[in-house]
């Protein structure tokens, strides 16, 4: 193997070298891999953990935000020593924490059409973790031009949804295609104001890492033209498909 293996590494990453869907070959595909995570928030935060123990081999964190009292009710890569730090500073040093193999590339900057391109480039994949319907549309028209696969994941209240998008692939929908017209500013209530259950966001972003995961190292099946809906309230899990519009 061009990178090798350490002793510790052999050890952290034992029980994914006994999944015949990972083994050896997977877990150096992971470790070759960079993931960039838009977001280190509710979703952000379980998704960039799994990752990092997961043995990734760069993690880029997107976010200006900083830490607050009330992030921590479930952004739970940050604690209250963190309130105040800014939310990539206080993520990058729970994830080298968690695994000092991972290479962690902080972005302290909001995601915009000016800055989206650059800072994709040259990843294996993209998490969308953002909270607002601009950033979602936004990522997944750069993904899509980049040829990066995204995995997007939504939560509202007690609901979460999450699919996996390659649509320079024919005939593999697009964001566009699952949603046509991007909402009015203000027509949806934010977290903020509708509030939105913390362990819900760890199920969704641990999903996210799973799809990663998957992604990078071909096992199993994914999202691509599939959208798995979650109501945490009642505890009921759906997926529907969906299709490139012809239109």
């Amino acid at each position: 193997m061009s990178n090798p293996f350490s002793p510790q590494e052999t050890e952290r990453y034992a029980r994914h070298f006994v999944l015949r869907e990972i083994g050896g070959p997977g877990q150096q595909k992971l470790k070759s891999a960079r993931v960039i995570v838009i977001g280190a928030g509710g979703l952000g935060a379980p998704a960039l953990q799994y990752l990092a123990a997961a043995g990734i081999g760069q993690l880029t964190i997107v976010d200006d935000d900083h830490v607050s009292l009330s992030n921590l009710q479930r952004q739970i890569i940050h604690n209250t020593e963190s309130v105040g730090q800014a939310k990539v500073d206080s993520a990058a040093a729970t994830l080298t924490s968690i695994n000092p193999h991972v290479n962690v590339v902080t972005k302290p900057v909001r995601l915009d059409i000016e800055n989206a391109g650059e800072l994709i480039r040259g990843h294996t994949l993209a998490l969308d973790g953002s909270d607002n319907f601009e950033t979602r549309y936004l990522m997944a028209d750069a993904c899509a031009a980049a040829k990066i696969p995204l995995i997007s994941a939504a939560v509202s209240r007690f609901d979460g949804s999450i699919t996996t998008l390659k649509p320079w692939i024919d005939p593999n929908p697009g964001y566009r295609d699952l949603f046509p017209n991007q909402p009015q500013e203000g027509l949806l209530p934010s977290c903020a104001e509708a509030g939105v259950m913390g362990a819900v966001t760890g199920l969704m972003g641990t999903l996210q890492a799973l799809e990663a995961i998957k992604e990078i190292t071909g096992a199993g099946e994914g999202l691509v033209g599939k959208l798995l809906m979650v109501d945490g309230l009642h505890l009921r899990f759906e997926t529907i498909s969906y299709a490139r519009c012809t239109s």
